[in-house]
């Protein structure tokens, strides 16, 4: 799943910017003035933005690819662009039923529910179980201590085992 999520955000990274810099293109030949705005501060801010929209779905397909790789969970600022990128696709899920139409607000939908599937199904790696009896128990009395050999079984594997309290009653 992580790799279908990094594969799809590389893909809008590319589409993002491309199609911020067409727009950029095109008010550039047209001309064009949006309520009195300099037609070349709105193709220079068109190209920027492309450029600043495309790293920002890279960098999080980045991390969707980093996640598949490993095969463990986004940490720190991966964990935080992850959770960005699931934010700008509800906004865009909102943006696209009103404005685009159904089936741009499926995408949106389908991509937000796997970023958010992807940050919530990859559990921690389990961590190896430290030996249960150390090999170097020696006591005050050397390694051969009387009262440990005394000790049943359970009494010496409590002791290296952390404190668990005893199971509660139950009542009838």
């Amino acid at each position: 799943m992580a790799w279908i999520v990094a594969v799809v955000l590389f893909a809008e990274a590319f589409g993002v910017a491309l199609l911020n810099w067409i727009m950029a293109n095109v008010v550039d030949g047209q001309n064009m003035s949006l309520a009195g705005l300099d037609p070349d501060a709105m193709v220079l801010s068109s190209k920027v933005g492309a450029v600043v929209f495309g790293l920002y779905f890279a960098l999080c397909g980045l991390v969707a690819l980093l996640v598949a790789l490993r095969d463990r969970q986004p940490a720190g600022l991966g964990r935080i662009l992850l959770i960005s990128v699931a934010v700008v696709h509800g906004l865009l899920a909102a943006v696209s039923w009103a404005l685009i139409g159904r089936p741009q607000f499926v995408f949106m939908v389908v991509m937000l529910a796997l970023i958010v599937l992807l940050l919530v199904t990859y559990d921690a790696q389990p961590q190896p179980a430290p030996p249960a009896d150390p090999q170097d128990t020696d006591g005050p009395d050397g390694p051969g201590d009387s009262e440990a050999a005394e000790e049943p079984k359970d009494a010496q594997e409590a002791a290296g085992s952390p404190l668990t309290p005893p199971p509660a009653p139950t009542t009838p």
